[in-house]
């Protein structure tokens, strides 16, 4: 365990690119690994979580090799071609890989086991059961659908249409991965539409997946099972969800001024940015571009006067990791910030909605928290901070805290940041870099 003491920041300024997306990299390692072929991928997301997923994807039968220049080979063995593990697939903090590769092994047939850290084996796994029960997966866990969980898969694999009771882009993943090796169609309907990560390199790799968009605002994804998946060269976009520390320490670090290139811009992950801009904060969108069916750009982002707004829980899907930066921007915005449909962050990494609130509270912010939402009373004068902040095993409550810290009078002090690595590796020394004064102890 390390300490994170974050002190005022002088202005931020630089040229960086933050690691690439975690969401991305799962994914490649996950769909490279049952193609037919070579895939070479770029930029790959080496955090801890991603780390855990391809040590998994080798245990059940993949090759994967990192070289030194940072290009990393995936030799994958088919869509029915895994094999039954010979140890316990390890997870580690990583919720993503737990749910995403339950769902590729749940319609195999073989058994696996899973678990995974603390904090990952507190989290509930049951909403992923639910319809891998119905395609033929059998579980055995813990009370409350918790990790450690054995699964089993069935000789009698079925494809399923299933709707979705809550918008989850890692429920919905998992059962597309499962209807892989299931014949005929696979089906999921989303009551609202998440991040589509998965819909996109499935068909990057070859698979027929079909998106409707629906009465009501909803999506239906229909996937056609058994195909032959083909190797792909693959460049991982910056992640939006780790490039939201800096753009929102720029953001309200007095003369700050960045520049963070490559990120990924898939409009059902850019919500934080579209609210940022809604707030006033000055974020210019330069060189879009496409690159391996995701969009992609460079964000020059300046300090701003900002202001309160209401983010409606119809933005929830599209930035739900991003909230807990965000209220840290609503400190040091005038007026009143009131985010609503926040239920999904009780059951992440944490209770990241009762961790901001608790943390937020003491450094001397005005803050009120209900079930399902969260309201910021900002200020244009310096935020108290000096309070030790618990990060619960959490990587984005922890950076969230160190952004505080930039703009408090008195030190923010996070009693573990050893769970950053899990997303962002070298955060502390890129922030340091482009003039934040974050040390650890």
């Amino acid at each position: 365990m390390k300490a994170v003491i974050s002190c005022k920041a002088n202005a931020l300024s630089g040229n960086i690119t933050v690691p690439g997306d975690k969401s991305i990299s799962h994914r490649v390692l996950i769909l490279g690994s049952i193609a037919v072929g070579e895939t070479h991928v770029e930029g790959l997301l080496e955090g801890e979580d991603v780390l855990a997923a391809a040590a998994a994807m080798r245990a059940l039968g993949a090759k994967i090799s990192r070289d030194d220049a940072g290009l990393w080979t995936v030799i994958g063995c088919g869509v029915g071609g895994l094999h039954e593990p010979d140890q316990i697939l390890d997870m580690g903090n990583s919720g993503t890989a737990a749910r995403l590769l339950m769902g590729l092994v749940g319609t195999q047939r073989f058994t696996s086991t899973f678990t995974g850290d603390e904090s990952l084996n507190s989290r509930p796994m049951e909403r992923v059961m639910v319809p891998l029960r119905q395609m033929g997966a059998q579980f055995t866990s813990r009370s409350g659908g918790r990790l450690p969980i054995t699964v089993s898969g069935s000789e009698l694999i079925k494809p399923i249409e299933y709707e979705l009771p809550v918008a989850s882009a890692q429920v919905k993943s998992a059962i597309l991965l499962a209807g892989l090796n299931a014949p005929g169609k696979t089906t999921v309907i989303e009551p609202q539409p998440t991040r589509d990560h998965s819909e996109r390199m499935l068909r990057h790799f070859g698979a027929e997946v079909l998106t409707e968009n629906l009465n009501g605002g909803g999506v239906k994804i229909t996937l056609t099972g058994q195909p032959e998946l083909e190797a792909r060269d693959i460049t991982v976009p910056a992640d939006m969800s780790s490039a939201a520390f800096p753009i929102a320490a720029a953001l309200i670090v007095p003369g700050s001024n960045l520049l963070i290139r490559n990120v990924g811009m898939n409009p059902l992950r850019a919500g934080l940015i579209n609210t940022l801009q809604e707030m006033g904060g000055k974020i210019t969108i330069e060189n879009s571009r496409g690159e391996d069916g995701e969009p992609l750009a460079d964000l020059r982002v300046e300090a701003s006067q900002l202001h309160g707004i209401t983010v409606p829980a119809s933005r929830a899907p599209s930035m739900i990791d991003e909230y807990p930066v965000l209220s840290v921007v609503a400190t040091c915005a005038t007026g009143t910030t009131h985010m609503e449909g926040l239920a999904e962050l009780r059951v992440k990494e944490s209770d990241r909605l009762a961790a901001m609130a608790t943390g937020l509270a003491a450094c001397g912010v005005q803050i009120e928290e209900t079930e399902d939402s969260l309201t910021v009373h900002g200020s244009d004068q310096p935020i108290d901070g000096g309070a030790l902040i618990a990060a619960n095993l959490d990587h984005r409550i922890a950076m969230a805290f160190s952004v505080l810290g930039m703009v408090s009078l008195n030190p923010v002090t996070i009693d573990d940041g050893s769970p950053i690595a899990t997303s962002f590796p070298g955060y502390i020394e890129l922030m340091n870099y482009l003039g934040a004064k974050i040390e650890t102890r």
